[in-house]
Order: C-alpha cells, then structure tokens, then sequence
C-alpha cells in the first residue's frame, strides 16, 4: 500500500481502540453479559468471513452484530448506559478474537514476512468495521444516554427513523472509508472507487445494514434471543456469496486456459495475452474504469486472441496489429463466437468483436458506439506487438517503447483512439515490456 491514507486510517483505528480499552479498564463494562454476547457474534463473524468479487473482504454477521451494539438503546424495554467508548472496545475485542481464533483454526500463524495483499485487504476490513462502529456509535449514544433521542422523538416511529438515518450515514461513511483505502493500494481515482463501494451497497452492504439496524430495534423487545434469529439469514447470504465467487474462480480458470491455446500451438507469443491484459486494466485504471468494467476488459484482453486458431499458418511473432485491417476484423469475430459458447458476460465476446473496427466512421467522425474496453485492447495489443518486434530487432528497452509509442502515434484517430494513447504515454513506465514479463490469473 502507499500513500498516507492507510497510516491515517489504521492510526485512528488503532487509537480509538485503545481508548475503548483503557476506559473498560478504568470504568468497568456497564451490562457485562449483554456486552460478551455481542462480542462472541462479533468474534463468530469474524471467523466466517467471505472474500466477494473485486477482492472485497466482508464479514457480514461480524459487521451487523457491531452496527447492532453501537444502535443499541433499550433492551427488552431497559435502558442500556455502554456508552461510545465501551461500544469500540467490545466490537475491537470481538474482531480481535475473531481473527485469531481464524488464523489459529487454519493454522496460519507462523514466520514473520512481507504482508501479502490479502492479508493487507483484510487490515483495511477490519479497520474500517471498527471506525464505522465507532462512527455510529458517536452518532447515537451520546444522544441516548443523555435522553436526548426520547425528548426529540417522543414516539416510537420517530426513533425508528433516527436510527434508521444513523445507520445509513453509518454506511456511507464504511463506504468512503473503503474508497480511500482502495485509491491509496491501486491508485485508482476516489471518485470510481467510491461509486464502486456505493453499487456495492446494493448487494450484501444494505442487508448487512437493514439487519444491524432490525438487530439493534428489535433487542429492544425480544432481547439477546434476537442475535442468533435474526443473523441467521446473513449466513445464508454467505453462503450464497461462497458460491458465487467459486463460479466467478472457475469462470477466470477457463478464461486463462483459452487465452494460453493459442501459445500453445504456436500462434502468439508466450506471454503475450497476460501482457496486453495487464496493459489493458493499466489503461482502464488510468481511464477511471470501475471494478466490474476492469475484470470484463481483463477477460476479453485476455482472449482477444483466440480468432487466430482459425488461421491456416500462424502470423509472424502473432503479430495481428501488423495485418490488414479486414483480416483482422476477420479474426477478432471468429474469436468473438467462441468465446460467447464459454459462457462468459455478453460484454465480453461483444468487446472482442469489435477489437478491429476503426475509430471512425465513413464520414470522419468518431464511432461512438466502439466500447471503451475495444479501443484500450487495440492499443494494448499493438502496443505489445511492436514491443516485441522491436525486441526482435536488437533495440534497447526504452528505444523500443519509444518506437512503439511512436509508431501508434502515427494511427492517432485513425486506428487508435487518442485518449487511449495519451493514458499510454502516462503509464508507459508501468505496464509489462515483452516476452517473460507478466503472470498469474485474473485480478
């Protein structure tokens, strides 16, 4: 990760943790049993946890169970007094023994290393979870212990609606928690990643909202017996979300056995695929693609290729951007219609077929219709072609990206969409240089 903001976040995580528990020490728990039973379903959550799609690491019980604790006013028609510091220290100890009791099941304590991505994603996770407890919790409690929430909203509807608003401020502050985090490991732009979280609002972000939020109104009638009741369709959600994310793994396996046929029998370069695919979501990420628009752009440069098994004798060095306009149109439809009997989303097969069309139509306007993601695959492959041709010829690594870049320039608003060439220019030093460089799966 880079950038201050993780520092920032982690800190102020880390310290209000420590306030929580140096208050619990000095104070004691107000309703130590009601506070174990929330820390237990925080510790649970924590222990199943779920990776969704775009890498996002969730704890769905672990998450409502804290949002639940920092809503919680009455129980069972009592009135509770943890107050916000008590509200950090009980979801911080949860989360703590949650992760332990995790790490030490899998039995993945061991030597000391480099932190490996995922285990950073989770830091950020867990980070946020806290601050968005504490958030909450500032929001209501202070006005419940000091009988504020009852003299302005006498009735029971109007205190539902408070605590409605503080749970979806609540998520909309996790939300720009979770943008910031993601701008600060990938450099992508605040704003995508932002609309980013906030779509991912609309899946499992609102349930876990909605049921921390029923968690906290509905303790307040029944009592702790609401915990386990009403968690229990999370976990179905999370099991659902398992399998999901299973299909989406098996879906990127295909993907990555098509895209390695055509090296296999001789008709590209070693390599060549991965590398314009990691060119391809350089470009996007520079462009502001969201996540869902980087992982179909990923798969389709990533197969973009596949049309040239149609070809009698293989191009040399796999050189397609080196053909004629219409044997390329020629392939990339070939290989559209196999890959739409893999299965993948309609985008895809609908990208690569579009991967030869010019940038303009007959009349010398732009085709506005040429998707986004067909314009960066055209420069990529290009880019990764002449890339090799120059390597081929015994040039040195920076005159052959100089040539490269040069060369495209030339195609600038005819073959090859200006913008795109331009994020070129501004990523040239970041993305892979020729044969060898590159690897591993989709992101």
């Amino acid at each position: 990760m880079t950038g201050t903001a993780p520092v920032v976040v982690y800190g102020a995580a880390a310290g209000l943790f420590g306030a929580g528990l140096l208050h619990a020490l000095a104070h004691g728990l107000a309703d130590p049993a009601v506070a174990l039973a929330f820390a237990g379903l925080i510790a649970f959550g924590e222990c199943v946890r779920v990776i969704l799609p775009g890498d996002r690491d969730q704890a769905p019980v672990g998450t409502a169970a804290a949002l639940a604790y920092a809503l919680l006013g009455p129980l069972r028609g009592l009135p509770t007094s943890h107050g916000t510091l008590q509200v950090v220290a009980v979801v911080g100890l949860g989360m703590l023994a949650g992760a332990l009791l995790r790490r030490a099941a899998r039995g993945l304590l061991g030597p000391r290393g480099p932190v490996p991505p995922a285990l950073a994603a989770r830091a950020d996770a867990a980070a946020r979870r806290l601050l968005t407890a504490a958030f909450a919790a500032v929001l209501f409690q202070p006005l419940y212990t000091s009988g504020a929430i009852d003299r302005l909203t006498p009735t029971g509807p109007g205190y539902g609606v408070f605590v409605i608003a503080v749970a979806v401020l609540a998520a909309l502050c996790d939300a720009a928690l979770a943008a910031v985090l993601h701008r600060a490991r990938t450099g992508a732009r605040f704003a995508v990643a932002l609309e980013d979280e906030l779509r991912s609002l609309a899946g499992i972000g609102s349930a876990i909202v909605a049921t921390g939020m029923l968690l906290s109104l509905l303790a307040g009638e029944v009592g702790l017996w609401a915990l386990p009741l009403f968690c229990a369709p999370l976990l179905l959600a999370r099991a659902a979300f398992r399998r999901a994310a299973a299909a989406r793994a098996t879906t990127g396996q295909t993907i990555e056995t098509l895209a390695r046929a055509t090296e296999v029998a001789g008709y590209t370069t070693p390599g060549h695929a991965r590398r314009v695919a990691d060119t391809a979501c350089a470009l996007g990420r520079e462009l502001g693609l969201g996540t869902r628009e980087l992982a179909l752009l990923e798969y389709a440069a990533l197969m973009h290729d596949i049309g040239q098994l149609s070809l009698v004798e293989p191009v040399p060095g796999g050189a397609t951007a080196l053909l004629p306009a219409e044997e390329q149109q020629r392939i990339a439809r070939l290989g559209s219609e196999v890959i739409r009997r893999t299965g993948v989303p309609r985008q895809v097969w609908q990208q690569v077929a579009r991967l030869a069309d010019p940038g303009r139509l007959p009349d010398g306007r732009p085709d506005r219709s040429l998707p986004v993601a067909a314009r960066i695959i055209q420069v990529a492959n290009a880019h990764d072609d002449l890339l090799t041709a120059a390597r081929s010829a015994g040039l040195p690594e920076v005159a052959g990206r100089l040539q490269a870049l040069e060369r495209l320039r030339l195609e600038r608003g005819r073959a090859y969409d200006p913008v795109v060439l331009d994020a070129l220019a501004r990523v040239g030093g970041q993305v892979p240089g020729g044969p060898g460089a590159g690897g591993g799966g989709p992101h």
